[in-house]
Parts: C-alpha cells; sequence; structure tokens
C-alpha cells in the first residue's frame, strides 16, 4: 500500500520539477483518478495550471453541475460544452475501439484548444497502473492511453498516478482532503457512456443509459459495489401497457474488485433487482427489459466495450 503522505510530497516535487515555471493543462473528469491528478497538479502549479472538464455529452447525470461545484477553489477552471462535437463525431460508428479512438482524440484535440489558449506545454492526466496494463496488454484502449491520436501538441504528458491501483488513488485522494463523493466515487470510463452504449451512439441510447447508470448508483450505494453500472445492450420485445413494443434492454452490472484488474459479480437480493427494474422501465417507454448480469472478470470485462 502507498504512503499517501509521502506520495503526496513527492508527487507535488516531481510535477513542479517536471513543469517548472511553464503552464499545464490537466485532463479533468472528476473521477478519483484524474481528480487526485488535478489536485496534486494544483498544489505543485497553483495558477499555472489550467483544470479542463470537457462535457462530451457522455457523462454521468448531473455531473457537469458537481464539477463546477467540487473544484471551485480553482479560478482557473474551465468547463467546455463539446456534446454536440463528439455526438457528431460518432455517428455511424459501431465498432468498440473505433469509439474510444474517436472520443480520445476528441478530448486531445479540446485540450489542445484550451491549452494554446492558456498558452500551456504540458498535459497532466490520470492514467493509472490498470490502465497502461490492459492497453498495453490489448484489453482495450483507454482514452488517455492506447487512444491518443499519433500527434499530441504538447511538450510533454505528465501522468502523476501512473503507478498507483485504484484502491491506492483512493488512499492519496483522502491525504489530499478531498471531499468523499470524489474519494469514494466509483470508477466512471474515460469514454463515458460511449462504452455502456453496445454499438452506435446515439443520443436515445446515451440518455437511456445515462438514466439507468444513476438508478443503479443509488440502489446498490448500500451493496458498496467497487464498480456498478447499466448499459444499452440491444433491443428486445416488451409490452407497455395494452401495446408491444420493441424496446432496449439495459444490462445491470455490479462487481466486487480490488484493482479492477479481476472482478467478481455481486449477489444481489430478488427484491434490490426488483426495484432497480421497475424504475428502470418505469422512467422510460423506450426500455422493453433489464437482466442482470452474473459474469466474472475474466471471462467478461467489467465494461461492455
Amino acid at each position: 500500500m502507498v504512503d499517501a503522505e509521502s506520495f503526496v510530497d513527492e508527487a507535488v516535487a516531481g510535477i513542479r520539477e517536471e513543469v517548472g515555471d511553464a503552464h499545464a493543462v490537466i485532463a479533468l473528469s472528476g473521477g478519483v483518478d484524474s481528480s487526485v491528478a488535478a489536485e496534486l497538479a494544483y498544489r505543485a502549479l497553483g495558477e499555472n495550471l489550467t483544470p479542463v472538464y470537457v462535457d462530451t455529452g457522455l457523462m454521468r447525470k448531473g455531473e457537469t453541475d458537481e464539477i463546477r461545484e467540487t473544484f471551485s477553489h480553482m479560478s482557473s477552471l474551465r468547463i467546455v460544452e463539446a456534446e454536440d462535437r463528439f455526438l457528431d463525431a460518432l455517428e455511424g460508428i459501431a465498432d468498440p475501439e473505433e469509439k474510444r479512438h474517436v472520443i480520445g482524440e476528441g478530448f486531445i484535440r479540446e485540450f489542445e484548444r484550451e491549452a494554446k489558449a492558456a498558452d500551456a506545454d504540458y498535459l497532466v492526466q490520470g492514467t493509472i497502473y490498470p490502465d497502461r496494463i490492459e492497453s498495453e496488454g490489448g484489453i482495450k484502449s483507454h482514452h488517455n492511453v492506447g487512444g491518443l491520436p499519433d500527434v499530441v501538441d504538447f511538450d510533454g504528458i505528465v501522468e502523476p498516478v501512473r503507478d498507483l491501483y485504484k484502491d491506492e488513488v483512493r488512499e492519496v485522494a483522502r491525504e489530499l482532503g478531498l471531499e468523499s463523493v470524489v474519494a469514494e466515487r466509483m470508477p466512471f470510463p474515460g469514454p463515458g457512456l460511449a462504452v455502456r452504449v453496445v454499438g452506435e451512439v446515439t443520443r436515445e441510447k446515451v440518455e437511456v443509459a445515462r438514466d439507468a447508470c444513476h438508478v443503479v448508483e443509488e440502489e446498490l450505494e448500500e451493496y458498496d459495489p467497487w464498480q456498478a453500472l447499466a448499459a444499452v445492450v440491444g433491443k428486445g420485445t416488451g409490452v407497455k401497457g395494452d401495446n408491444r413494443v420493441h424496446g432496449w434492454i439495459v444490462a445491470v452490472r455490479s462487481v466486487e474488485s480490488r484493482d479492477g484488474m479481476t472482478a467478481r459479480a455481486q449477489e444481489l437480493d430478488w427484491e434490490t433487482l426488483q426495484r432497480i427494474q421497475s424504475r428502470i422501465t418505469g422512467a422510460n417507454d423506450n426500455v422493453a427489459r433489464v437482466v442482470y448480469d452474473v459474469t466474472h472478470k475474466p471471462p467478461a470485462t467489467i465494461e461492455y466495450e
């Protein structure tokens, strides 16, 4: 386990030494990894850091407002409204890896524009150790690792938590005094809800996934999962009122894990599962059924794409 106090001191000093008097831009998503990286970089660089949150339209429910409030102490925080650009770029794309690369390049291009406006030379990212292992091993591409475009217009990329596991990042978050809503927040994929929509990403499917994920996170909080989510996985036949519908199938997933490298599906009681399906199908007439995923990792991955 990491010595959080020593790590903070060393990371801050390391960022300050690497970046010097230059300006940096931090890729801020609101998850614990990027939040810790942002706080470390802010302590190292102060006003020479521009935190940038890109609202891709693929974020959790209420995410943008939470970011604005949580990081209000960083006066140079930039919130970029980019939903239309990302969803337009994803139109017609069904391949999971192509989606990740499109989103990865979109992120970098947004950051490049913000970095140019801030006269920044460095990009800070919240890449952690499992991200690197899974990307290098070909399990999946992360927007901040394998999804990087070939040409990135920065002098350097700084990854202060790149050698830490998720539970170690949480320890550092507590040492930094970050609120529990950040420190204890369950993982959320870099490409956002795009990897919780199987196949082509559309506005309708994203909204279904967003609302369903919100329900799952609320209902399963007492189970303290390592990660819990909902994904739109296809269409199936259902009945709403007296009408036969061909609506979305939503898969619910909840797992226990230490670091995300392996995971076990949680055993949920029947009453909880019924409450989840009732809320999800009741809130959206276009959802035909809800299923629960009992597959461990391996053979499955935690996310659907």
